[in-house]
């Protein structure tokens, strides 16, 4: 009689369980997006100011600028277009790349806003609004430099 007790307390506390994160998980699966484009500009920089800041200092550019729950700064940054590319899921990819700097800032934008690229030409000066993903770094194995990442990027308009 008690070992049936025990069974069903642990069935029913076992079935709780499972509800509840099952629950949780549909919760945070279905949570919406966070609109970059909408939301407040953290930081406005030129692609000089943010390559040479991780270039100097790349902890306290760290501190600044990236989350570890991935709700890093939203960043405006203006530079002159050096590149135009796509990546493998069809997203348009731009570089920001001054002739003097060693590192640029490399942009990926979404699939909504890959036709806002549409009459921008290559040497034009633009400016990209975006969430940071990485800083620029120094790689001794490949002896390259690399760029500052942007995420869920979009030109701004004037």
């Amino acid at each position: 009689m008690k070992k049936k007790k025990v069974i069903r307390i642990i069935a029913v506390l076992g079935i709780a369980g499972l509800l509840t994160g099952g629950g949780i998980g549909l919760y945070m699966f279905n949570m919406p997006k966070r609109d970059v484009q909408a939301a407040q500009t953290d930081f406005t920089l030129s692609t000089s100011q943010i390559v040479s800041e991780y270039l100097s200092d790349s902890e306290a550019a760290n501190q600044k600028y990236l989350s570890a729950d991935g709700d890093s700064k939203i960043l405006e940054i203006s530079g002159e277009l050096s590149k135009i590319s796509e990546n493998y899921k069809g997203q348009k990819v731009v570089l920001l790349k001054n002739a003097q700097d060693k590192a640029g800032v490399s942009a990926t934008f979404s699939p909504e806003s890959n036709d806002h690229l549409n009459g921008i030409k290559i040497g034009q000066v633009i400016t990209v609004k975006g969430v940071i993903r990485s800083g620029a770094s120094y790689d001794e194995d490949l002896e390259l430099y690399e760029n500052v990442v942007l995420d869920q990027s979009d030109i701004v308009k004037d």
